[in-house]
């Protein structure tokens, strides 16, 4: 009878929903609180290659293995915890996918990497979607694994270890091809830290209250674009790296750097915005090859620092807005911050257009002998005031041909690049 025949389909509906493992078309339906530990090992052991497992709302037991292609998902509200040691999630085989799922639970290792979600070497094209990671020791481990996605997730790091013995909110070790795409990294240490790998693309994330948004380490060929960075230590920190693209980034209220190359060579930095840094906007340490170009610095103690031997950079288009000391650079040589007949802006620059061409009609020199005396002895602040410092920065800025050395820009703009002026004015 057709009334029986439905009645079964209601009740098979029904069970789907309640019972443990169920399969149902492809789908296996775990309930919370199916089995202890281990359980859930057992429902995913059994599943086909291409099998969804889809957990309930509710608190499921890890630890768990996905080593096939398969998709661990979950309802809202539904929990994967740990035992508070190893890892929660670990990925082996290849075309795994996590997703929507609330991740707690790992145990809190440095040597072995404790992490909420772990793929490994033999992982290949892993999918981390939409999950929620909250508590563990790193957030998402990338361990070898080639061509892996991590987009959406919220990833909450621990608050209970000085900040530097915290895991990170995604470890990338060789692992060409990943790709961190629209996710939210807060408190842990580092957002990201890439180490030993290439070809990495790091896009739309936003980071908050760590020591580093991103961390580049001996990482060449990647991509950092339209990240947001606000009050961590500091944004962008590129060191002993080559041949990155960093453009369309944000730093905001960040503390020590905006942006910070430390052996990094050969790098495009383009039409980012660094406001209210806390010291320095832009740090270069030993950054050689590197083109700067159409950034905004705005609003810190040091508007760019250029150290310890860098050379063959191109500085050019950058807008230096209400910095205290705009450069500090000490040399004997001048460096000449234009590149192909196109300067810099600089809000302090006192000088007029009147040839209307959008160049300043004299060359800006941010630095006289004072400051490099200042920097190299400070205890001559107590001097500042005197009547023969005066008369020495006079003297200095009428005739700059007596000048020792440093950044002279010999084409300045009238006009200031806004890069990010849609972006929301104050650091969250």
């Amino acid at each position: 009878m057709a009334w029986r025949a439905q009645f079964v389909a209601v009740l098979a509906i029904a069970a789907s929903s309640a019972l443990p493992g169920l399969t149902w078309g492809g789908e296996r339906i775990v309930a919370a609180g199916t089995g202890g530990a281990g359980a859930l090992q057992v429902i995913i052991n059994n599943a086909e290659p291409g099998d969804v497992v889809r957990l309930g709302p509710g608190r499921h037991l890890g630890p768990v293995v996905l080593d096939g292609p398969l998709t661990l998902t979950g309802e809202a509200g539904a929990i994967i915890e740990g035992p508070g040691e190893g890892t929660v999630v670990t990925i082996t085989g290849d075309a795994v996918t996590v997703s929507g799922l609330i991740v707690v639970g790992s145990g809190s290792s440095a040597e072995t990497l404790d992490s909420g979600i772990k793929l490994t070497k033999t992982a290949t094209n892993g999918r981390v979607l939409n999950n929620h990671i909250e508590g563990n020791l790193v957030g998402v481990d990338v361990h070898g694994a080639r061509d892996t996605l991590v987009k959406g997730n919220t990833i909450i790091g621990r608050r209970d270890h000085r900040m530097n013995a915290r895991g990170n909110g995604v470890y990338i070790w060789n692992a060409p091809g990943t790709v961190i795409d629209g996710n939210t990294i807060r408190y842990g240490r580092d957002g990201i830290f890439v180490n030993t790998s290439s070809d990495n693309v790091f896009s739309n994330n936003r980071f908050e209250e760590l020591r580093f948004a991103v961390h580049y380490m001996y990482t060449n060929g990647g991509v950092l674009t339209d990240n947001y960075s606000a009050n961590n230590h500091a944004g962008f920190v590129l060191m002993y790296s080559r041949d990155l693209v960093v453009t369309g980034n944000r730093s905001l209220g960040d503390r020590d750097h905006g942006i910070m190359l430390n052996y990094a060579n050969q790098a495009e930095i383009e039409g980012n915005l660094v406001r209210r840094g806390g010291e320095k906007c832009l740090f270069m340490y030993n950054a050689n090859k590197n083109r700067i170009a159409d950034n905004r610095f705005e609003g810190c103690q040091i508007g760019i620092h250029f150290t310890a031997g860098s050379e063959r950079n191109a500085i050019t288009g950058n807008a230096f807005i209400g910095n205290r000391t705009q450069v500090k650079y000490v040399g004997s040589r001048w460096l000449d911050w234009s590149a192909d007949g196109r300067g810099n802006y600089w809000s302090d620059h006192t000088a007029f257009d009147v040839d209307g061409d959008g160049f300043a009609d004299m060359p800006y020199r941010p630095n006289d002998m004072m400051d490099q005396i200042l920097w190299t002895q400070p205890a001559a602040r107590l001097l500042l005031g005197s009547p023969a410092v005066q008369l020495v920065r006079w003297t200095l800025s009428r005739f700059p041909a007596l000048l020792p050395g440093g950044i002279v820009d010999r084409k300045p703009l009238m006009r200031a690049v806004n890069p990010g002026a849609d972006a929301a004015e104050d650091a969250t």
